[in-house]
This record gives C-alpha cells, structure tokens and sequence, in this order.
C-alpha cells in the first residue's frame, strides 16, 4: 500500500507532474543509465517532452525541472534561489554536469525537445531521455512518465499487468483498504478513527516517532510556506503581470480584527491558500498535498483550524494529515491526481475531499461521517476542468484553492450536521470522477488548449 508520505512530498513549484515529476526522472535516469555502464562515456542527453508536459513545459517549469534533475538536484532538497541560480548558468554556457557523470555541453534549445503532436499512449505526461555516447556506439535511451503528485513510472513499469486492488495495496500494510466502504469497516472493527487505521499501517514501514517526526515536518513546511507568502510582495513571473495579493489581503484583516467575522471565515481560508499558491506559482518550496497545483488546500484549512493563538496543534496536525493522507490514497489508487488525466477535478477536487474529511476528523467525526465529508467535497468539484492560461499556473489556479479551501470547511460541516449517512458514497463519487476524466476532451485537461487558455490572451 502507498504511504501517505508519499502523497505529501517536499518540492519545488510550480508543478508536482510538470517540476517535481520530470526533476525526478531526470536523476532517476542518470542513475539506471550509469548502472548500465553507460554514463562514463556520455557526450550528449536529449530530452523529448510529449503530451501535456510539451503543450504546458515552458509555463510549468519543466524544462529547468530536467536540467536541475540532470545535475542531481532533488526536489525535498534543492533550494529555490540556487536551483534558479544553476539553471540560468547551464542556459548561459551551454554546458551541464551530469549527475555522477561527465560534464558535456547542452544546448536547450536543441536537446530539449518540446514534442507537442505526440500523444502518448500510457498517460499524458510522457518523456524519452537518451544518452549519446562516441561515434559508433548505440545510444542509450528510456522512456519515463509523470503521473501526478510528483509520482513517477517507467514504461515497463506502467505496463506491467496489475496484480489486484487488494493485493497491491496489501504490500507491506496490515491493515489494508481498497475502498472507503473497507476503510469504514475497518475503523469500526478496531474501534478506530480513520488517522488511526492509517497509522497503524504505517508502523509496518517505519517506527511511530519517525512517521510523526515526518508528519511534523510537512505541517512546519507548509505553514513555512503560509509565511512566505504572506511577506512576499511583487508580480509572478511568466509574462502574465499576475500581482501578488495575499499580502495585501492579509495585512488588512490584521488591521481589521473581528470586523464582519463571519466573511472573514472565507477571507482568512482565501488568504492562506493564496498564500501557499502565489509561492507555488513563484517557484518556491512547497508541499504536494496531493499536488503542487492543488498546494493551498490543506494548508489553509489546517492554519485556520489546527492553530491555537497562531502556534499549529501537532496533535491536530497529525490526525488532519494522516485522515486526509487516507482519503488520498483511495483516489491515487482508484483513479488518479494527475490534471493530466483527471483535469483539475483531480487536483483542487481531491485536495478539497482530502481537506474536508481531514478536517471533520479534527472536529470528532468517525470514519462514516469522514467519508461523507470527503464525499460532499468531491462532489460539487466533478468536471473540473485543467486550463492554465499561458501554461502557467496563476489564472485560474491560485484562486481555485482559495474555493477549493472555502469548499472544504463547508463540507465538512455539511457532514456534521447530517445524519452520517449520504445517498452518494465516496466509493461512488470517486468512480464517478474517474468516468468523468476519463470522457473530459483532452483540451480541457492541462493541455492549454481550451478554456480559459484560448479565450484569455496570455500576454
């Protein structure tokens, strides 16, 4: 079974499937190839991008992604300054240093190759890399994808026939769930809350104080991440003059405290969200939760409601992060995160389910009214589309998590105060966004060819 720290990994913005993603399979590939024997005598590395990490790359970073994954940048490490620093020199010179390799020369706009009219056939977000070596010798070359969440997959690895639901999500975890409806029963069995099932799986990884230590960690980066972007004033790059406003906003309900209280509820979950996507779309240290374009959510929810005089509650914290991780891996493993695939349903609308059955957890729900919670929160995001203007991720992005956080907290009071029965399951609503993502016109999923990208001029 998946952890649910896979789902919350530590990276660079804009993009988990178009940054993170392809900076993995970058290093990744240096790595299989100087197993291979390979590496020593390379001269040359191309790159061709295809799908939506063509049409959408440039926007989402994906270019500065793979030549910082080619030097052996890591995303849960790299810093945002020095990567920007490194990846202006190898445009410069015109030269990289391959991770545990030689240093050759490189050409973006030769060896990195934006392949637009090809679709490929596994998932939508496709890359071949190939190593050149001496005249005569037979290139080296693999094909890798993104498929959301800064997850990652070969060829061979996407091909391979699928052993079950239960038994691939059985490996390693005692206590296994392929559906909500089995997460449900589950708790009940064991007189469990949902982050207590989740928990108890996780000890077959790892110790309990490493996995609350790890749990720790992702909450402090992601109200690190609220604080950047609370100070951080200016204009986003990319060419779209889009103008930072989470400072602004947030300085004036500091200024205003108690003023009209029940719209700043939706004003203080704006301005979090915003915070975290204004950093995000800035290229800064985020957390995929479950991806960078879907970053503000939780964060925002988890500010307003698992603070106590500003200070995070990690108790609150933990129980939050690991209902939510749950919920995740029940759409990672049933359906998909990628934007790619699923539009943005599968971004801001899990992040919202995620959010919202997190957060009836932190308020005492039980499993039940948890998933009805989650539920509410997919439901009234099904057919989302993905349609970045400009490739980037700014319009409508940033202010989609701020809905998307407003969402969430409504449903799960909606859960609270129902009976802890719903008429549609989660188990229902998440096949129902996998059939809808699965019908949604390729445009309309982070292509930026329809939408808002065609009919707002991106200059």
């Amino acid at each position: 079974m998946l952890s649910v720290l896979d789902l919350f990994r530590i990276g660079l913005g804009p993009s988990s499937s178009h940054t993170v993603g392809p900076m993995r399979i970058a290093r990744r590939f240096l790595q299989e190839a100087d197993r291979a024997g390979r590496l020593d005598g390379a001269v040359r590395v191309e790159v061709a991008l295809q799908g939506s990490l063509a049409l959408t790359g440039v926007g989402h970073g994906t270019d500065k992604a793979v030549m910082l994954g080619l030097e052996g940048m890591q995303p849960e490490t790299a810093d945002p300054a020095e990567a920007e620093s490194r990846f202006r020199e190898i445009v410069q010179t015109k030269s990289i240093q391959l991770d545990g390799g030689p240093k050759i020369d490189f050409n973006p706009l030769k060896d990195l190759k934006f392949c637009t009219d090809v679709v490929p056939d596994l998932h939508p977000n496709g890359m071949v890399l190939t190593l050149f070596g001496a005249e005569g010798t037979e290139p080296y070359s693999r094909e890798y994808y993104s498929t959301g969440g800064g997850f990652i997959a070969s060829r061979k690895q996407l091909e391979k026939p699928a052993s079950g639901d239960l038994v691939a999500s059985a490996r390693g975890a005692p206590h296994p769930f392929r559906s909500a409806a089995e997460m449900i029963e589950l708790c009940k069995s064991h007189g469990w809350r949902v982050d207590e099932l989740v928990l108890h799986n996780e000890d077959a990884r790892r110790s309990r104080d490493k996995t609350q230590k790890r749990l720790d960690k992702i909450a402090q980066t992601m109200m690190e991440c609220i604080r950047n972007g609370l100070k951080s004033e200016g204009t986003l790059p990319g060419g779209l003059d889009v103008k930072r406003r989470a400072p602004d906003l947030h300085r004036r309900l500091v200024d205003n405290p108690g003023s009209n209280e029940r719209e700043q509820l939706f004003d203080w979950l704006n301005v979090y969200a915003m915070a975290v996507n204004e950093e995000n779309a800035a290229g800064g240290r985020v957390v995929t939760s479950p991806t960078n374009g879907a970053a503000g959510i939780l964060p925002s929810v988890m500010r307003h409601y698992c603070c106590d005089d500003d200070k995070l509650d990690l108790s609150k914290a933990r129980r939050f992060l690991l209902t939510a991780g749950g919920i995740g891996l029940l759409y990672k493993q049933r359906a998909s995160i990628s934007g790619a695939e699923m539009g943005c349903q599968g971004e801001v609308g899990v992040a919202c389910s995620m959010a919202a059955g997190g957060l009836a957890a932190v308020w005492g729900a039980d499993a039940e009214t948890v998933c009805v919670a989650a539920e509410i929160g997919m439901e009234h995001n099904l057919g989302l589309t993905c349609d970045p203007v400009g490739g980037l991720v700014q319009i409508p992005c940033i202010e989609r998590n701020a809905f998307g956080a407003v969402k969430a907290a409504n449903a799960a009071r909606l859960a609270l105060q129902g009976t802890g029965h719903h008429k549609v399951s989660l188990d229902q609503v998440i096949e129902t966004m996998r059939q809808t993502g699965n019908d949604m016109s390729n445009k309309y999923k982070e292509t930026s060819t329809g939408g808002l990208a065609v009919n707002v001029i991106a200059c």
